[in-house]
């Protein structure tokens, strides 16, 4: 890796660090470059637009995701097993990317659900892989025999993803005290509806 892509990745994770913080509206290529000690031009030069900038930082923060998350759940035997270690991990996984503000993919959606463009394209995305992920996961534990026949994945992914963004609600917003301890009994819940 030269001495450019090593500034430029070290500014992404800078960069994903604050946007989890400040969303991705509030970051800019003049306050990076003045937080990182770069100038600004030379900043420009990597991302030419706020834009790409906020683009690049989502698709940063989803390669973080499927080397913490998807990666070594993949690694997890089919079946109820692989979709915990997809679970428990998913809780895990702002913290262990040292996220001050919590999951970048959540409050992003606050910020663009209602707004159209390249960013919330990149976003919607991100999120529609991991709903096919999660649906793929029930259908593996369907033909491993964990699951019962008839689950509707799609469904099933559509809880789960409920009860991880409930979480991180519970947890970050509300600062509930129990949202871990919620999150697993709603988590066991969903299991238990969906084994034979």
């Amino acid at each position: 890796m030269g001495k450019g892509d090593e500034t430029r990745a070290a500014v992404l994770d800078f960069a994903l660090r604050e946007a989890s913080r400040v969303g991705l509206e509030g970051l800019s290529i003049g306050n990076l470059a003045r937080d990182l000690g770069l100038s600004k031009s030379g900043l420009f030069a990597h991302f030419q637009s706020k834009e790409a900038l906020q683009i690049q930082v989502l698709e940063t923060a989803a390669a973080r995701f499927l080397e913490t998350v998807m990666a070594p759940a993949l690694r997890v035997p089919r079946g109820e097993p692989r979709i915990r270690a997809l679970f428990e991990r998913w809780l895990e996984w702002s913290d262990v990317l040292g996220l001050p503000g919590g999951c970048i993919f959540v409050a992003a959606a606050a910020e663009l659900d209602d707004r159209e463009g390249p960013v919330r394209e990149a976003l919607v995305r991100s999120q529609r892989d991991w709903l096919e992920a999660l649906a793929r996961a029930a259908r593996l534990a369907v033909e491993v025999g964990h699951f019962r026949a008839d689950l509707d994945a799609a469904q099933f992914a559509h809880e789960l993803y409920s009860i991880l963004l409930g979480f991180h609600h519970a947890r970050r917003l509300l600062r509930d005290p129990d949202a871990r301890r919620r999150a697993e009994r709603a988590f066991e819940a969903l299991l238990a509806r969906s084994r034979p």
